[in-house]
């Protein structure tokens, strides 16, 4: 293969990556913790949103402690699908970059 065509075909590769990694970017993960919290978080791991079940009430300081630990147990959660996604997606790639002998 020339040197042309390597550097064409690297650019549709980096191409196809950058749009890979904004569709996930753009993508809304769903996660829950033990029912009662529900979160959204953006593939860029911002989050989008978090609910709280109307059933789960507050009775002591213990509640809230255990509304903490749900909230980041389901981010964490949500946190840990957007790196599965994005390593599988993204495996393709780097599959084909191992091809080029360690130049990426």
């Amino acid at each position: 293969m020339n040197q042309q065509a390597l550097m064409k075909k690297i650019k549709k590769m980096q191409d196809e990556m950058v749009a890979t990694q904004q569709e996930i970017d753009g993508t809304i993960f769903y996660a829950s913790s033990g029912g009662v919290v529900n979160v959204e978080v953006l593939g860029t791991k911002e989050i989008a949103a978090i609910k709280v079940s109307d059933e789960f009430t507050i009775e002591s300081r213990d509640d809230f402690e255990m509304l903490s630990d749900m909230i980041v147990a389901a981010c964490q959660k949500a946190y840990k699908e957007i790196e599965k996604t994005t390593k599988e997606r993204m495996q393709k790639y780097n599959d084909m970059l191992g091809g080029f002998g360690g130049l990426f």
